[in-house]
């Protein structure tokens, strides 16, 4: 068994493609908290994503060491992309 975790972008809620209000549009990494070789707690917020409406912290699912990173400030993300990994503390 792995001790490493990916952390991929989170599904979108249902409502973002029938209300809009909240999110709509592109979604892009506003602000990148995290980078390899960093300690993080289970619940850190590693990123910030920016829907064009709001902003949402994405906290991490677990505690550890951040090994690597597969993003940067401004991309565009898709559901189910990978983010980064964690080795597991």
């Amino acid at each position: 068994m792995s001790n490493i975790v990916e952390v991929r972008m989170p599904k979108y809620p249902e409502c973002w493609e029938t209300c809009g209000n909240c999110g709509s549009g592109e979604v892009v990494i506003q602000t990148l908290l995290v980078r390899p070789g960093d300690e993080i707690g289970r619940d850190d917020t590693i990123l910030v994503l920016e829907t064009g409406k709001v902003a949402l912290d994405i906290p991490s699912p677990q505690a550890g060491r951040v090994v690597g990173v597969f993003v940067d400030e401004g991309d565009l993300v898709a559901e189910g992309q990978l983010l980064l990994t964690i080795e597991l503390a």
